[in-house]
């Protein structure tokens, strides 16, 4: 009889998970990043987390959606700027520096790269000068809240959107939590953020946070 490929993922996590040191907190979470000297005031963009579910690891990769608006500003930026210029700058543009070996032999030991072409400099000015631009002015979008979970051989991987602040441990076990939550059934996102949605309006009320509290974004 075959064996579903769900039934495989599942074996295979469980074995994954039983088999690899994770290092979980107290509180039973994966934790990836140090929140000692995060600034509590700061408005958040993405964090990871995992935590273990019938003896497998799901591993929640959450952004806001200021997060999402914020990438969406930055594609646009690239978009109005064009194609940016092609050149073998990189790979050809570079002077070989050698070192003695010997007496009378020398050996390649790297390379000194040549300035950066001024049309790659133009190019690139340009971008930051669009993206600015739409930072401050904003778009008209509208971010909604995801949710998407999938499996790999060693975890359930969940990809998540929505609006939570994480700037310590304590508030990144309630995205755990809330992920927990969805993949149980106890719960959805419509129920816990009912109409939410994050678009000019909610973004350029963030830019006025981000100069009340000095939070750089650029």
């Amino acid at each position: 009889m075959k064996i579903p490929k769900r039934d495989i993922l599942t074996y295979l996590q469980r074995q994954h998970f039983k088999n690899k040191k994770w290092n979980l907190s107290k509180g039973g979470l994966y934790i990836r990043h140090c929140y000692a000297e995060k600034n509590q005031n700061h408005l958040s963009f993405w964090d990871d987390v995992g935590f273990v579910l019938n003896g497998r690891m799901v591993m929640v990769y959450w952004e806001h959606p200021r997060c999402a608006y914020y990438d969406a500003i930055n594609d646009q930026a690239f978009k109005e700027a064009g194609e940016a210029p092609i050149s073998d700058w990189l790979l050809s543009n570079s002077t070989t520096n050698y070192r003695k070996v010997g007496k009378s032999r020398k050996k390649a030991s790297g390379s000194t790269l040549h300035p950066f072409p001024e049309e790659h400099r133009a190019y690139c000015d340009n971008v930051q000068s669009i993206k600015k631009r739409l930072i401050k002015q904003g778009m008209d979008i509208e971010i909604r809240n995801a949710y998407n979970r999938n499996s790999s051989h060693w975890a359930i991987g969940v990809y998540l959107v929505a609006p939570l602040e994480v700037r310590n441990e304590t508030e990144l076990a309630q995205v755990a939590l809330l992920v927990r939550k969805l993949i149980l059934g106890k719960t959805t996102l419509d129920k816990e953020f009912p109409a939410y949605k994050y678009g000019k309006t909610q973004w350029l009320e963030d830019m006025e946070t981000f100069a009340q509290i000095g939070q750089n974004i650029i």
